[in-house]
């Protein structure tokens, strides 16, 4: 799949360096790109980041951004939906139709997204879950949004 049209991850503020590896290395195994938007609750050079990302860290592609205003910015002048992943959001996860492109927003472990950038995304969706219960693990939420998009759009590696 050419790469302006491949799907994209983007961590807000992670604040779990196990979380982060957690998801370079799923972004790595399906050639997703990465954005990360700063700043982070670690140090890259955390060995747990190496630890979870193992190997396949160096292999994922990773762009970091000062803040959410800069990532914004290459996301528009790119021409990409946001589309954040929300345990508040209305729209489930199997009702969301996913496009070519999309980067797809996690929130910071602790506190999602501010609500100015939740209000920017094109589409909120939350991943429905057993009544009573809150959230999932970053990492897996991640995996599972993932997993339906590239599945949507045809995206998964040959």
């Amino acid at each position: 799949m050419h790469y302006a049209r491949r799907m994209r991850i983007a961590l807000y503020q992670p604040e779990i360096a196990g979380n982060v590896g957690a998801i370079l290395r799923l972004a790595a195994c399906f050639s997703v790109p990465v954005d990360i938007v700063m700043p982070t609750g670690f140090a890259f050079s955390d060995a747990r980041l190496k630890r979870a990302a193992m190997d396949y860290g160096a292999v994922a592609q990773v762009e970091k951004h000062a803040n959410f205003a800069a990532f914004d910015q290459a996301r528009r002048a790119a021409g990409r939906r946001l589309v954040l992943m929300s345990s508040h959001a209305a729209e489930r996860l199997p009702d969301a139709r996913f496009q070519p492109g999309d980067v797809l927003l996690m929130g910071s472990e602790s506190a999602g997204v501010p609500d100015a950038v939740r209000d920017m995304a094109d589409l909120r969706i939350r991943i429905p879950m057993a009544p009573g219960l809150r959230s999932l693990n970053l990492a897996v939420s991640a995996g599972i949004a993932l997993a339906e998009a590239l599945r949507q759009t045809e995206g998964f590696p040959a």
